[in-house]
């Protein structure tokens, strides 16, 4: 409920006053009241309007303690004497998807870079604690509070709102959201630290935001691409780890555990974008994951079809994570050593040499073209560069063959 809530708790703080930075402390403060009385007194009957009043009640008590800034607000306050009991009429606030999807555009304002964008979504749109956004960030929570509050003083400087950008901004900040919404569920679906593979929590938060996306611009292409992306990657979720919570690779996964409801969904909101309109690296990235969904068997793989789908994605949104799964689909359908020459120019890259997956895929690769010593090498490589455990475990393993 909290989180279906926050975004709209949060919308009505902004729209009266402003302050992200302020608004997202009295939201916090009500949530903590709410742990604390609800249990006692019950659930309220409207939650919401509980929540929206105790946060303007503290927001206006924060506020007033600040005279040399906050003038105009306490004298309204003062002549209002309800305005810390309920909104005002025209406060009324917007449904939650609307305050949602500002909210991400708020967050994901040109003057942030990508991962304050990313760290103050999680916050402030998602709700997540700051220890989790600080694990996803491998920093300690203390750095990740010292950046938040960057982030949000940046907002400040920059004068944004609570708005939604005007239309020549749009294609831009669109794309921003999707691009936050996308890195949220690639650490949710394969964490990048830590003793566990999966955080579903994580990856169903960045897929709830992204239907919020979709169902306010449900003619964008690129939206509905990227819904069906997330749709059709975690419905793998459930095979992706062994009762011990270790790695299970693609070609060993148990495909009935895959679920078919989030895979018919993804293929059918694939079929209405793909004849529709331009086609955007999401919707491609839809296409090669709902390849592998309608595959029965690892062997009954179209890698031609993949093979041919990452040569379109590398022409419209070049990449060197693009390359590496690129190399892996030319390599199954046309033979390792092509797959490969695909990875040489890699290999010349400083930022790709120190991150494992480079290391992983080239050892996979060796390993088919029947060079084992070499391919050793780099899964030691691989191993000692990722700092997951489970990844860390099945780099190792491969060590002693397949």
């Amino acid at each position: 409920m909290w989180r279906r809530e926050a975004p709209h708790v949060r919308g009505a703080l902004l729209r009266r006053y402003g302050h992200a930075d302020a608004c997202d402390d009295a939201v916090q403060e009500a949530a903590e009241a709410a742990v604390t009385r609800w249990p006692v007194t019950g659930v309220p009957d409207d939650p919401r309007a509980w929540l929206v009043r105790v946060a303007s009640r503290r927001l206006i008590d924060r506020l007033r303690a600040d005279t040399a800034r906050t003038r105009r607000e306490t004298l309204d306050a003062a002549r209002r004497p309800d305005a810390g009991v309920a909104p005002a009429a025209d406060d009324t606030p917007a449904p939650a998807v609307d305050d949602t999807l500002r909210l991400l555009f708020l967050c994901c304002h040109p003057a942030l870079s990508r991962p304050s964008q990313v760290a103050l979504t999680l916050r402030a749109v998602a709700g997540l604690p700051v220890a989790q956004i600080a694990a996803a960030f491998a920093v300690p929570a203390r750095t990740m509070t010292q950046r938040l509050n960057r982030a949000r003083s940046a907002l400040r400087q920059a004068g944004a709102r609570f708005t939604m950008p005007p239309p020549r901004s749009l294609p831009d900040r669109v794309a921003a959201v999707l691009d936050v919404c996308h890195l949220v569920f690639t650490e949710g679906y394969t964490r990048t630290c830590g003793d566990s593979l999966v955080d579903g929590e994580l990856a169903e938060e960045a897929i709830r935001l992204t239907r919020q996306i979709h169902t306010a611009l449900p003619g964008h292409h690129e939206v509905t691409g990227a819904l069906a992306l997330m749709l059709l990657t975690h419905a793998r979720s459930p095979a992706r780890t062994d009762s011990g919570g270790d790695l299970v690779p693609l070609a060993e996964q148990d495909r009935s555990r895959w679920r078919r409801d989030l895979i018919d969904e993804g293929v059918t909101l694939l079929g209405q974008a793909l004849p529709r309109g331009p086609v955007g690296r999401y919707q491609l990235q839809a296409a090669i994951a709902a390849v592998h969904a309608e595959a029965p068997t690892f062997q009954a793989t179209d890698w031609r079809q993949i093979s041919v789908l990452y040569d379109m994605l590398s022409r419209v949104a070049p990449s060197p994570f693009v390359t590496l799964n690129q190399a892996v689909a030319v390599a199954m359908a046309h033979g390792p050593a092509l797959g490969l020459a695909l990875l040489d120019p890699l290999l010349t890259d400083a930022a790709m040499l120190r991150h494992h997956r480079l290391h992983a895929v080239r050892a996979h690769l060796l390993e088919l073209n029947g060079e084992p010593d070499a391919a050793a090498e780099h899964y030691r490589r691989a191993a000692r560069l990722t700092a997951s455990l489970p990844e860390q475990r099945y780099l190792n393993r491969r060590l002693t063959g397949p």
